[in-house]
């Protein structure tokens, strides 16, 4: 931990210790230390959160823990809405109290704050402490539009209005409508902890120094320069995923990068869910269903046992046709030309993906923007699917198969998506627009004072 002690610059940083927040904040932060040699980070989560997402080592990036407000004894019962409303009642007290105690361990007082955007007390921390403020949204620029409308939103369709009344009110927006928005915009409990979290974030981001996201300046560009009128400083400077600092070794310990490689062009469905979600039995089995009588190629990765959660005889009938695996190696996979569809969930990591890799998507969304991201890439971009009613039936996701992989309708969309991949590629090449906008990010935090503007 010496260059963490020699360091002459400190920077805390706030993680949202659940979901996929955590890992591609620490890859931002990997890569501004990177950026930033003379400069220390410390990086607030829950201890179970840092425990999964911290390598053995990071020089000059430490883990600090803080406290997860669950009740002493507690024992998680499946609701996974628990911990996370625990936590919420802990915060801002949790990380204040967290703050002060790195700062009293490191000798060195904050000189920036960084967080995940969902965390409105940066403004606040950031203001009392007098130092800049930088928040992280990791999702697209057009949910975050979203949420910083929410009170416009509200006004114009009230809470729980006809779920098909469009958003024609706000310029761009004219083909989503009212189910597509995040739960807890227009519709569902508004006041349950992470809709007025979120709330909260859309009302105080306008007083973040900058806001980092996770996308580039060619996808919803219009988008992304209605949120730069809005915001002190704006800058894309991803996908993260494809600037961050990665190991050159690509854990494919299942094969399925050889098993790709020897399909035709454009004939394999990939199958990926994300990592926290497993949709209910009977569309398991309906997908299964729409699989063995497509007949088309397939590989799926499987949380859980495949064994248990898929039909009796699926994995014998289609051995030949399917693998199945239990993880496998999503970015390299999608990059492959015989990858000719991705079934997922919508989550905004997996849009990015499909986006660099070229291959349009059918997407089953459940929670959070994946039902605005679903919307998006069907009505909007043109390069997807979602399902009719929203979920897998057999009929449904035969029809949507046949359409991308067979039709002329789907190689339209291939080719829509291939335009945004080369715009992507570009954007993280050297003076590409997200690598120029992380020099400015770095500019930012390295040329750190006591004074904000």
């Amino acid at each position: 931990m010496e260059g963490y002690k020699n360091a002459s610059k400190h920077i805390a940083v706030l993680a949202f210790p659940f979901g996929t927040h955590a890992v591609p904040l620490l890859n931002i932060i990997r890569q501004l230390s990177d950026a930033c040699p003379d400069t220390m980070f410390s990086f607030l989560s829950t201890q179970q959160s840092n425990n999964s997402t911290f390598p053995k080592n990071l020089n000059k990036i430490k883990p600090f823990n803080v406290w997860d407000g669950l009740p002493e004894g507690y024992s998680f019962r499946g609701n996974p809405h628990e911990p996370v409303d625990y936590f919420l009642k802990a915060v801002p007290g949790n990380f204040i109290k967290a703050i002060d105690a790195v700062v009293s361990e490191t000798g060195k007082p904050i000189d920036c704050l960084i967080t995940d955007a969902f965390y409105a007390i940066g403004a606040d921390i950031a203001d009392e402490l007098n130092i800049p403020w930088v928040a992280v949204w990791l999702a697209g620029p057009r949910a975050l539009f979203l949420h910083f409308q929410t009170d416009v939103i509200r006004q114009h369709v009230g809470i729980n209005s006809p779920e098909d009344k469009t958003l024609d009110f706000l310029p761009e927006f004219s083909g989503i409508r009212v189910t597509d928005l995040p739960n807890g915009i227009a519709s569902g409990d508004i006041d349950a902890p992470i809709p007025a979290l979120l709330h909260k974030m859309g009302v105080s981001l306008s007083r973040a120094t900058a806001i980092v996201a996770n996308s580039y300046e060619d996808l919803d560009n219009t988008v992304v320069n209605m949120l730069k009128l809005r915001f002190r400083m704006f800058l894309n400077v991803g996908p993260f995923n494809l600037v961050s600092v990665s190991s050159s070794t690509v854990d494919d310990s299942h094969g399925c990068l050889d098993w790709v490689s020897k399909h035709e062009a454009a004939s394999v469905v990939y199958i990926s869910f994300g990592s926290m979600i497993t949709p209910p039995p009977h569309e398991l089995q309906a997908l299964c269903e729409a699989l063995e009588e497509c007949e088309f190629p397939f590989l799926w990765s499987v949380r859980g046992n495949p064994e248990k959660q898929l039909p009796q005889g699926f994995l014998e009938r289609t051995s030949s046709k399917g693998k199945i695996v239990p993880w496998a190696p999503q970015q390299q996979i999608l990059e492959y030309p015989s990858v000719g569809v991705f079934v997922s969930h919508g989550g905004w990591n997996s849009v990015l993906e499909s986006i660099n890799g070229g291959v349009p998507m059918i997407c089953r969304p459940f929670f959070g923007d994946q039902q605005l991201n679903t919307r998006t890439v069907e009505a909007v971009w043109g390069f997807g699917l979602g399902l009719e009613g929203g979920t897998l039936t057999k009929e449904g996701a035969k029809k949507a198969l046949k359409l991308i992989l067979c039709s002329q309708e789907g190689k339209k969309m291939r080719d829509k998506i291939r335009v945004q991949k080369e715009l992507v590629r570009k954007a993280v090449k050297p003076n590409g627009s997200s690598i120029e906008n992380f020099k400015t990010l770095v500019k930012l935090v390295s040329n750190t004072y006591h004074q904000v503007d």
